[in-house]
């Protein structure tokens, strides 16, 4: 402390460097190293920066989220966007999954499919003055310290809501691959081999062309019978088919091994082109009746032909997010019993990280039903928590709860939990140099590999007392006060969430 009170009493400003690491951190923690001695004592271990999935969804069909309407300008439509960032940053969630395929348009530009019919209005139309929605949406989150997530709808070729079927659609295009339900929805048969084909093509094109951190579907497979008017899926001809070619399966058999054929591959593919990209899947948040015990009602295994539960056993996901829209104390449908018995599926330990959503008021019950959901989440999985909250309306137009959950659980900020099956090597330390500013003290610092790079941790000892700021991929600098300052260090964080050996920072 003597050179830091030499220091204090003169204006001129001086520089000090860091230390030289120690051996890179283990490959799956993210628990920092001790420091080296810093001025003439021993500085404590930092405590662990909170590691937690903290998403919210973006819905753009029927413009439920984003844009609010259709047919706004380039400029409105950015402000838009903006503000539902910067509400996720200010209340400290780490990631976005952002709906890029609403019914087989596109919110991005793409030779596959047309633009959005909810993004201008007119399927087929381009933004003017043109921009890249999807472009738009990554830069601004990476800048905000988001994970981007694309979600797409693998199987809706139209909904009623998207407008007049236009000559750009799919269901014009491609009329051998869908089929009309009865509430006016087209659907993508599952089973074909050109649905297949399309729908790989389509998300590979955004992984090969897009710099995001996920691929994320949702509860949609086979349409809800509600669809069709209770009557079955449409598709006697396909299954007749594969019949007359000797196949053996039953009709939900084959319906579902269409479906986890296509997921199956669909994983592989995405790690074959860039590993660090995860897959996401959301589906309805009870897989059978009867699994566990309690729960009753509807069966996506028999009616969505979803086999939810062979995936995350067989690890197809990075991480799953059942739709656990239900209170804690529901007796046939519990958030916490069903989360339980999601967790003792989890074969392959990827992410469990659930969808929430409770009701759309915005009482105070509602607000302490989410934190209690919040922290039961952390009790049940403590080694990887997080949740997906429905939908960012929800929350930005509910203030109650926003206060809530920045006030409360989401009160410090969070790392997105490392995925070690993806990549267990830890970036290297960041290199930092200090400079004195008054009562103030600056950190510059800079990386050797700065692509390998998505955040920066700070962290720092006051009397005793450790804290942290992360920090974001532009950032090379972070001013703090000096007055009690004991611990000085820094980290890096790559795209994967392997946090670098903790680098101490002399000053």
């Amino acid at each position: 402390m003597i050179v830091l009170i030499s220091a204090c009493s003169s204006s001129k400003k001086t520089t000090k460097t860091t230390d030289a690491p120690q051996q890179p951190a283990s490959q799956t923690t993210q628990q920092p190293q001790p420091s080296q001695k810093s001025q003439s004592s021993q500085i404590s271990q930092p405590s662990q920066s909170q590691s937690e999935f903290r998403a919210a969804w973006v819905a753009t069909v029927s413009n439920i989220n984003w844009p609010s309407r259709r047919g706004l300008t380039t400029e409105e439509q950015q402000r838009e966007a903006i503000q539902l960032l910067d509400f996720l940053q200010s209340h400290n969630f780490n990631a976005v999954i952002f709906q890029v395929r609403p019914q087989a348009d596109a919110l991005y530009q793409s030779n596959l499919e047309p633009w959005s019919y909810f993004l201008t209005g007119k399927q087929g139309k381009a933004p003017d003055p043109y921009y890249d929605p999807l472009q738009f949406w990554i830069e601004a989150a990476h800048d905000r310290g988001l994970e981007l997530h694309v979600w797409l709808n693998p199987y809706r070729a139209h909904s009623p809501a998207g407008g007049e079927v236009s000559n750009t659609s799919l269901v014009k295009k491609k009329p051998e691959l869908v089929v009309k339900l009865k509430d006016g929805h087209w659907w993508f048969d599952p089973s074909k081999k050109g649905t297949q084909e399309h729908g790989m093509a389509v998300v590979m094109d955004i992984v090969k062309r897009y710099d995001i951190d996920g691929v994320h579907f949702d509860d949609y497979f086979y349409p809800y019978p509600t669809y069709n008017g209770n009557a079955d899926f449409p598709d006697s001809g396909s299954y007749k088919e594969y019949v007359d070619k000797g196949g053996p399966l039953s009709l939900g058999d084959w319906r579902r091994n269409s479906v986890n054929s296509f997921i199956e591959s669909l994983y592989k593919n995405i790690k074959a082109e860039k590993p660090y990209v995860k897959f996401g899947l959301s589906p309805f948040g009870t897989w059978r009746p009867g699994y566990p015990s309690i729960v009753e009602g509807f069966d996506q295994y028999n009616q969505l032909y979803a086999d939810a539960r062979l995936w995350l056993n067989e690890g197809w996901i990075d991480y799953f997010t059942p739709q656990l829209y239900w209170k804690i104390n529901s007796p046939t449908v519990s958030y916490p019993v069903l989360l339980g018995w999601w967790s003792g599926e989890n074969k392959k330990d990827r992410h469990l990280w659930p969808g929430m959503s409770v009701g759309r008021d915005t009482t105070q019950a509602n607000a302490t039903e989410i934190m209690n959901e919040i922290m039961v989440t952390r009790g049940i999985l403590p080694k990887s928590s997080g949740e997906v909250h429905w939908s960012i309306g929800s929350l930005t137009k509910d203030s109650n709860l926003a206060k809530a959950i920045v006030e409360g659980p989401y009160k410090k900020q969070a790392l997105v939990p490392a995925s070690p099956w993806l990549d267990a090597t830890a970036p290297d330390a960041p290199q930092a140099t200090t400079s004195l500013e008054g009562d103030s003290l600056r950190i510059n610092w800079t990386h050797a590999n700065e692509l390998d790079v998505f955040r920066y941790v700070v962290y720092y000892q006051y009397a005793g007392k450790w804290n942290y700021t992360i920090l974001n991929r532009h950032d090379r600098t972070y001013t703090i006060g000096r007055n009690k300052l004991t611990g000085l260090g820094i980290t890096a964080v790559d795209r994967t969430g392997n946090e670098s050996q903790w680098t101490n920072v002399k000053f």
